[in-house]
């Protein structure tokens, strides 16, 4: 019985070691695997709603650009670019767009899942909605290093259009500013648009706006990741009620819910993402001194409707994009998160299997 005994606790013991040291492998994988997808989901979203980002801002940078107070509407917006510079015009900027939207995303999802978690079991009266809001702040915040620059590379780019169109005769006369500095030259691509911003304003160039993004972002972020939480709960919680047998898909869940949520948030935060694209657009000539002073300029000569200016592009961007990244993720996740599950699970049946034989020989081998 005492062998038996001795047996026994020798061999559960690196059963117990391998296991655990296995599954804090695979918790710590999860992570990782959400940077991933997360960063795919950006990309994916930005790439295919970057067409009307491009309307959106250039209709919040008209009063800048031309000193008019008499605005295009969305169609005529949209015309005006089809006429200048075709299709072409429409995906100007998709390059760094991606490129921030890459880092944005991975960072965004990997913090909401690492940070959710992290809240809820050390401060658990944060948790629920609060612990939401704060994982996509987070989130948003450590990614906004590489997608700020990128954000102003791709809104000039955006403005400008093709190169005849930024250097006609009729652009020149009106890219004059009020201080008489005149706009930048014009950017072939990503990187001669980020080495040219770096040679004439230096780093503060390339975070042109970085304060105003944050206070767009670290909101619009957290509200985004809030209402979706909530309207996850919501819609599991009539499920439950009036359609118990019912079973929802994880990506359309992700394709309607992320939809909503991304545009309720977008609309509040549209006064912030004003003040942002045009201290962003407004190159080296300084219409604006900040952000205060911007939207004090911004509320005293256009009132609401200059802080809510290109609202309705902005929505229609987010309402689309939101949805098609939150699907993207939810079926990232549906389709191989489980696959890789179980690859981890063969990992710790093997590591528990092969460890106690050894072990088991060792035990008989002191026995005799």
């Amino acid at each position: 019985m005492a062998n038996k005994s001795s047996t026994s606790t020798k061999f559960d013991a690196p059963l117990s070691h391998s296991t655990n040291k296995a599954t804090h492998n695979r918790d710590q994988f999860f992570v990782w695997r959400e940077f991933v997808w997360g960063a795919i989901a950006g990309a994916f979203g930005e790439g295919m709603m970057h067409p009307i980002d491009t309307i959106k801002t250039r209709i919040q940078s008209q009063v800048l650009l031309s000193g008019s107070q008499s605005q295009k509407s969305i169609v005529q917006m949209v015309q005006t670019v089809w006429v200048a510079d075709g299709l072409r015009g429409f995906y100007r900027g998709i390059a760094p767009g991606i490129t921030g939207s890459l880092a944005t995303g991975a960072t965004y999802f990997g913090f909401i899942e690492s940070t959710k978690k992290w809240i809820e079991e050390s401060h658990p009266n944060l948790g629920g909605h609060w612990a939401h809001f704060i994982a996509g702040a987070v989130g948003d915040t450590l990614g906004s290093f590489v997608y700020v620059p990128c954000e102003v590379m791709k809104q000039r780019m955006q403005v400008q259009g093709s190169s005849n169109s930024w250097n006609s005769a009729i652009m020149k006369d009106k890219m004059q500013m009020k201080s008489g500095a005149e706009m930048y030259g014009y950017y072939t691509g990503m990187f001669q648009a980020g080495h040219s911003i770096w040679k004439e304003q230096g780093l503060k160039g390339l975070y042109a706006g970085y304060w105003s993004t944050l206070a767009r972002d670290v909101p619009f972020a957290g509200l985004m990741v809030m209402f979706y939480e909530a309207l996850k709960d919501l819609t599991e919680k009539g499920r439950q009620k009036w359609a118990p047998n019912f079973h929802v898909d994880g990506s359309m869940e992700g394709l309607i819910l992320g939809g909503l949520a991304g545009g309720f948030s977008a609309y509040l935060t549209t006064p912030l993402d004003v003040i942002k694209t045009r201290l962003q657009v407004q190159g080296s000539s300084t219409s604006y001194n900040g952000w205060l002073d911007a939207m004090n300029k911004i509320w005293e000569t256009e009132g609401a409707k200059g802080m809510f200016r290109g609202s309705i592009p902005r929505i229609t961007w987010y309402i689309p994009a939101s949805a098609l990244t939150f699907m993207a993720v939810e079926f990232l996740r549906e389709q191989f998160n489980k696959k890789l599950d179980e690859d981890n699970m063969q990992e710790v049946t093997s590591l528990s299997i092969e460890k106690p034989k050894s072990s088991f020989k060792e035990v008989t081998k002191l026995e005799q």
